[in-house]
């Protein structure tokens, strides 16, 4: 494999994901931010930042497996979260928990969050853009 997730020691450890990935494959894969819309256009989970976490994760699994690769290559994340403030971090918790479940992600490769004020289109409330590497 690819990609060797770890928890160094003397950093906090986060239950969500690993704090550090190794890669030691040769070719890298750039996954575009994915939002929560299906393949037709439409929002899924409207107003449910759960909903949208999961289904951003989804699309991105979607998109790395039209190029051969899996979730389980991706060594880093960045999530990009509408509004961001700590009280919102156990949706985002759960929404990835739901994801990672049905993709049998466990544990996940180290993200980054970063809020900001708004996304390309209204109603959309997260954006996950990933960097996958393959042997």
């Amino acid at each position: 494999m690819a990609i060797n997730l770890v928890d160094p020691a003397g950093l906090v450890k986060v239950d969500l994901y690993r704090q550090v990935s190794v890669a030691t494959g040769s070719k890298l894969v750039f996954v575009a931010g994915q939002v929560a819309l299906d393949a037709d256009g439409v929002i899924v989970g409207e107003g449910d930042l759960a909903a949208q976490v999961e289904q951003c994760y989804l699309n991105v699994a979607t998109a790395l497996a039209e190029v051969g690769v899996s979730f389980h290559q991706v060594a880093k994340l960045t999530v990009y979260a509408v509004d961001l403030v700590p009280e919102k971090l156990p949706l985002f918790a759960e929404g990835v928990a739901r994801a990672a479940a049905k993709l049998g992600i466990t544990p996940t490769p180290p993200l980054t969050g970063i809020g900001v004020a708004a996304l390309a289109a209204p109603g959309l409330l997260v954006e996950v853009e990933a960097t996958a590497v393959v042997d």
